[in-house]
């Protein structure tokens, strides 16, 4: 194997991806933040009904696939079989394209019909938009798929970060242009979304790129290969269960999109005078003439501006929540090669290791915003008044969220890695349905409103996570011991969390004003607590550092 495709151990692959996301990240609040005082909330609210529908028919395309790729892709290059490598990779390319095609057909042909859906009819512009980007997608996870398969974490990182740069300059750029022009919020959203398509298509290119020489590379053997059609259903058997779960979550949410919307309608509309309408308005800074808005047009603008601020908590709720996914990219091809060559023991220590990985970055994560969701609302998107009260309350519920996520993404990965595709689907079902169900009945109670869409989300995530926690106990033997490898994060980010948020009320009733000082010097503070906290319990251990790039200077430092 060249000098390109030696293979990065777990947290190595972790590291690398993470660092990605890293830089991903921080591109995209550049992208987001700014974006959100273009367009205006109506506008993000537009921009993302258009994604939660790319995201259906993202999972259903590239859901399961990757996982299947990277599983049998590893199975075959851990036993050196890379005449069978070159047969998986080639069998789901022809099955990505096919799906990659109906996807963008079914966006870009019916985007007006699908915003009708969503309860936003002017949301069309930005669906057609994004459409071509569930093909070139779909591309791309052949590619990641293939690299991750061999455990080369490289090529992905590197186009996360190209993705996220051109996003971030023809996004912003077409969503300034397209309003100075047009004079039109649907227009600026479709604008700021087409930014996503044209970062897709220079994703593809560079991986494109990288693709050629390593698959060229790759030695020849002997070995006996299976048949396409074997292959593919074998990507299938492991590809569809993932699919089934992902992509029925994602449906699932589309349809909660729908439901809460008309609750909420329905609540505004039985409960609320023109006159309370039109001081909503006015509390929400509608730029025009209140009183000129018919009672309909009134309450769609209430709804799209609640929505966007749904959606920009939602967006830094996301933020924290995509470094556990390097996690979970990087322990399945890792968790399999030590099971097809029988190291048990080493599967198990790979499994607790990505659960105290995962501690470490979600609990403060969440300790902070949870704790933290007034300055960090009021900074992040620009709110004050009614926006910044209701952003603040939607935070916190979504701030404390991010822990069930993290281990829904982890022990999913687990039992996927030991074979175990179905139950996960089901107990996704399941916490679906309890979100769907808590949605319901909590938007249509006017003093919970649209706070009772994270309180679902919460309430899904925690029901998935118990589920998974009991299924690996039941399914995998020597089960890792998941929530023991949590207690220690949880008390480093709880001393912080105490730290931080001290901090911040004590400038408060120092009546300081500045957004940047009552969000940043609460943080930083709350940063070094938790980093004297974290060694002090020994959150990591010296065998997960010694894992990392520099690992041995790293324990050194930290006393390990």
């Amino acid at each position: 194997m060249s000098e390109s495709q030696k293979k990065q151990n777990f947290l190595q692959g972790t590291a690398l991806l993470a660092m990605a996301t890293a830089i991903v990240k921080v591109i995209g609040a550049l992208y987001k933040i700014p974006l959100n005082a273009i367009i205006g909330e109506q506008g993000f609210s537009y921009f993302n009904t258009a994604y939660d529908i790319y995201n259906v028919l993202l999972m259903i395309s590239t859901a399961g696939l990757p996982v299947a790729m990277s599983r049998m892709i590893s199975q075959a290059s851990s036993l050196g079989n890379y005449r069978q490598v070159r047969r998986v990779y080639n069998t789901a390319r022809g099955i990505f394209l096919g799906l990659g095609v109906v996807g963008t057909l079914l966006m870009t042909l019916f985007c007006k019909q699908l915003a009708a859906f969503q309860g936003q009819p002017d949301a069309w512009f930005a669906i057609g938009c994004l459409g071509p980007s569930v093909l070139l997608i779909c591309i791309m996870s052949t590619f990641r798929g293939f690299f991750q398969g061999q455990s080369n974490m490289l090529p992905t990182s590197i186009s996360q970060v190209l993705e996220a740069v051109a996003k971030l300059i023809v996004g912003i750029a077409a969503a300034v242009v397209l309003k100075k022009t047009t004079q039109s919020i649907p227009m600026a959203a479709g604008g700021a979304i087409l930014g996503v398509t044209v970062s897709c298509l220079v994703s593809s290119i560079y991986l494109l790129g990288r693709f050629r020489g390593s698959f060229k590379d790759l030695p020849d053997s002997g070995d006996a290969v299976s048949s396409f059609g074997d292959t593919a259903k074998g990507l299938l058997t492991i590809a569809i269960p993932i699919t089934i779960g992902s992509a029925g979550l994602q449906i699932l949410t589309m349809l909660e999109t729908k439901l809460y919307m008309g609750q909420l309608r329905s609540v505004l509309d039985s409960t609320l005078s023109m006159p309370e309408l039109v001081s909503a308005l006015e509390s929400y800074r509608y730029s025009g003439d209140p009183s000129a808005l018919s009672r309909e047009e009134a309450i769609q603008f209430i709804l799209d501006t609640r929505k966007g601020i749904y959606n920009m908590t939602q967006t830094i709720f996301n933020m924290p929540c995509a470094f556990i996914t390097p996690i979970t990219i990087s322990i399945i091809p890792a968790i399999t090669a030590q099971l097809t060559t029988g190291d048990q023991k080493g599967a198990r220590a790979t499994e607790e290791s990505a659960a105290r990985i995962t501690g470490l970055i979600c609990m403060p994560c969440a300790f902070g915003l949870g704790l933290l969701s007034e300055p960090v609302t009021a900074l992040l998107g620009g709110y004050s008044g009614d926006k910044l009260v209701l952003a603040t309350q939607l935070m916190s519920v979504l701030g404390f969220t991010i822990i069930f996520n993290a281990l829904v993404l982890v022990t999913t990965a687990i039992m996927q890695a030991h074979g175990h595709v179905n139950r996960p689907v089901v107990n996704m079902f399941i916490g679906g349905i309890v979100k769907l169900v808590a949605v319901y009945i909590l938007t249509g109670n006017a003093a919970i409103g649209i706070v009772g869409t994270p309180i679902g989300t919460l309430l899904c995530y925690l029901t998935i996570c118990a589920l998974n926690l009991f299924s690996i106990r039941a399914l995998i033997k020597d089960a890792p011991a998941i929530l023991r490898n949590l207690i220690r994060p949880f008390l480093a980010a709880a001393v912080m969390g105490a730290a931080a948020w001290g901090a911040w009320y004590g400038l408060k009733l120092l009546s300081i004003s500045s957004r940047l000082i009552l969000c940043a010097l609460p943080i930083l503070l709350g940063v070094a607590v938790y980093v004297v906290a974290a060694v002090a319990l020994k959150v990591v251990t010296r065998e997960d550092c010694l894992l990392l790039p520099k690992g041995e200077k790293i324990a050194k430092l930290l006393r390990l």
